[in-house]
């Protein structure tokens, strides 16, 4: 169990490294999140729109974030979580999701860690910037 008392600003929380993006999961992320733009599973739709090929959910990178605040902690401890689109991802993208301790704080009774978190592709690209809060005992 992480502890308040054991976290210090700066720290790394463990990164979280998925499986290469695969046409198969975009096209079941499209089923799952109801976000059924050929885009993310038409390479000739996607290039018809200006795009370089088929590209991944934004949605299903910000899921992966939200997969590495709950292996670090318990859901119920999420107080806040919210990330940006900064780059494209593509099918055969591995992404590596990492956060870091950037502030600690009380409010409202709890003991709040404040994260910044990131999604970056196998380039070292950063595809999703974003903050999340976690309570910790």
């Amino acid at each position: 169990m992480v502890r308040f008392s054991d976290i210090n600003i700066g720290d790394a929380i463990p990164p979280l490294v998925k499986p290469a993006v695969s046409h198969l999961q975009l096209a079941l992320y499209a089923g799952a999140g109801a976000d059924h733009n050929p885009i993310h599973v038409d390479e000739e739709a996607a290039k018809a729109g200006g795009l370089p090929g088929i590209i991944a959910h934004g949605m299903l990178a910000m899921g992966f974030l939200g997969q590495l605040l709950t292996q670090w902690v318990p859901q119920r401890q999420i107080r806040g979580f919210s990330a940006r689109f900064v780059a494209m991802g593509f099918p055969g993208d591995v992404i590596t999701c990492t956060g870091k301790v950037a502030g600690k704080r009380e409010e409202g009774g709890e003991k709040l860690v404040d994260l910044e978190i990131a999604a970056q592709n196998q380039k070292g690209e950063n595809i999703q910037l974003g903050k999340a809060t976690v309570a910790l005992p």
